[in-house]
């Protein structure tokens, strides 16, 4: 399975220097955005869902990159890459699991997603324990039409979508209700093996996917099952590798 990373880096050279030795290093990494500030950087992380892990420089541009993850709530490991040694203990504070010193030397590179591999070993399979026994697989939703509050089962959600702030509930009828959560939130719930978060504006069900084909030489667009759907939906180039991975293991 593809481990999926973004790179924060406001130094063009050493953002293509990386972005190679870390395709050096394994070769079952996505590298899904490369983003030189703390602006873009916290723009890309509220629209889709977060990596599995993120190399990140500590000075940028605009500021430091500690505000990323504290206005985006990230809570996936960093590994944080300088040219000062200053911010370790800080670096540690905000999910950091190592801190390399540029010039990145491969072997310390190596060393770290090692690092990352051992860790990710141990929770998924201390995870996957705890989801076994605790949660339950959520199988309805409660939703609105008018003043009528309905038990939706999810097997009949087509997609969730938002529009002018307000979250719709799309079935398999092409009946229309309202959620009272924020896709974010939905995200969560969710079983991530039925439902993906296309973009911003959209979580579509796998079981209502005809197939999907190019569209702009680098993004995704979909094609759904229901005839008179009215919603066109395009997988961005940054998530169209994760997309494929989704549509191929389910």
């Amino acid at each position: 399975m593809s481990m999926h990373v973004i790179i924060i880096e406001d130094e063009k050279p050493a953002a293509e220097k990386l972005q190679k030795a870390i395709r050096q290093a394994s070769g079952n990494i996505v590298i899904q955005a490369l983003l030189p500030t703390v602006q873009a950087a916290t723009s890309w992380l509220q629209q889709y869902p977060h990596p599995d892990l993120i190399f990140m420089d500590i000075e940028l541009s605009d500021g430091l990159s500690f505000s990323i993850l504290e206005k985006t709530s990230v809570s996936c490991p960093v590994i944080f890459i300088t040219a000062f040694d200053e911010y370790w203990q800080e670096a540690f504070e905000h999910n950091g699991i190592d801190y390399l010193l540029k010039p990145v030397d491969e072997k310390d590179l190596k060393k770290a997603l090692t690092r990352y591999k051992t860790l990710e070993k141990h929770f998924l399979k201390h995870h996957s324990f705890i989801k076994a026994f605790t949660r339950k697989t959520k199988t309805r939703l409660i939703v609105k039409k008018g003043m009528e509050n309905i038990s939706l089962r999810l097997d009949d959600v087509v997609l969730f979508y938002t529009e002018n702030k307000i979250v719709y509930v799309l079935d398999r009828w092409g009946k229309k209700y309202l959620a009272d959560k924020n896709l974010a939130e939905l995200e969560d719930e969710l079983d991530e093996a039925t439902f993906f978060r296309a973009n911003r504006q959209y979580i579509v069900n796998i079981n209502f996917i005809r197939g999907f084909k190019s569209y702009e030489k680098v993004k995704l667009i979909l094609d759904l099952t229901l005839p008179d759907i009215n919603h066109c939906i395009i997988i961005s180039q940054e998530m169209a590798p994760q997309f494929r991975e989704w549509m191929h293991n389910a």
